[in-house]
């Protein structure tokens, strides 16, 4: 038996539809602008002929669960939001076909990538990494995942709405890279694992949230996910 020199973290996890079991999270994965007039609003036209897709990281220890209440974050006056499907594996695989990109999919579940915007564009234009402004503590929301082994999302309304206001939405048909090809993509760079969980891109209407807000946000066929922001700590 291992001993450790202080109680390690316990691991990352998440709820599932069905069961008071909680699937075990190994690493977090984020497209980039994966929704054409997302893109636009950030200064970006993409052309998928030309493009591939593009991913950062966030530490599995900044994963919260649906109906968290998290304080607004150090270093930033322009903390914002952004809903997506969230697609989590159930397989592993390394150099995946298109064509069976869809075996390793165990589920999915709705999410939000909260981001420092002002941070991230700051390092953005500098040409540093984004991590300051993307893996931040508590910024990967997700609610809990509905069991769809092998099955493949083509279309669905994705809505997020702060205060009862619609701020987002769009539809799942407009994902520049569909989830196949995502799996396929990012299984040309990793030896992909069960728990793997990809956060697929968020659609136009990104924007600030303030303390006190409450965001709440579905995927249509899939769930919810529940957000309020508190005072900073």
């Amino acid at each position: 038996m291992t001993r450790y020199l202080w109680t390690p973290t316990e691991p990352a996890s998440l709820a599932v539809h069905g069961t008071a079991e909680r699937l075990p999270v190994h690493r977090l994965f984020f497209v980039g602008r994966n929704y054409h007039a997302h893109a636009q609003e950030m200064g970006v036209t993409i052309d998928k002929a030309t493009a591939q897709p593009f991913y950062f990281t966030k530490s599995p220890v900044h994963l919260l669960d649906s109906g968290a209440t998290q304080p607004y974050p150090p270093e930033t006056q322009n903390y914002h939001h952004e809903m997506e499907l969230v697609v989590v594996l159930g397989r592993g695989g390394f150099q995946v076909p298109l064509q069976r990109a869809p075996e390793l999919i165990y589920g999915y579940a709705a999410g939000l990538d909260m981001t420092r915007r002002d941070v991230q564009l700051r390092l953005r234009d500098k040409g540093h990494p984004w991590c300051l402004g993307k893996d931040v503590e508590g910024s990967a929301v997700c609610g809990a995942v509905r069991p769809m082994p092998g099955q493949v999302l083509q279309q669905g309304e994705i809505v997020l709405e702060v205060n009862g206001a619609v701020r987002q939405r769009a539809d799942l048909s407009q994902l520049i890279w569909s989830v196949p090809e995502l799996i396929a993509d990012l299984s040309r760079y990793y030896h992909l694992q069960p728990g793997d969980v990809i956060y697929t891109g968020t659609p136009e209407g990104v924007g600030p949230v303030q303390p006190g807000d409450r965001l709440q946000g579905r995927v249509a066929g899939i769930g919810e996910v529940d957000l309020t922001i508190a005072a900073p700590a």
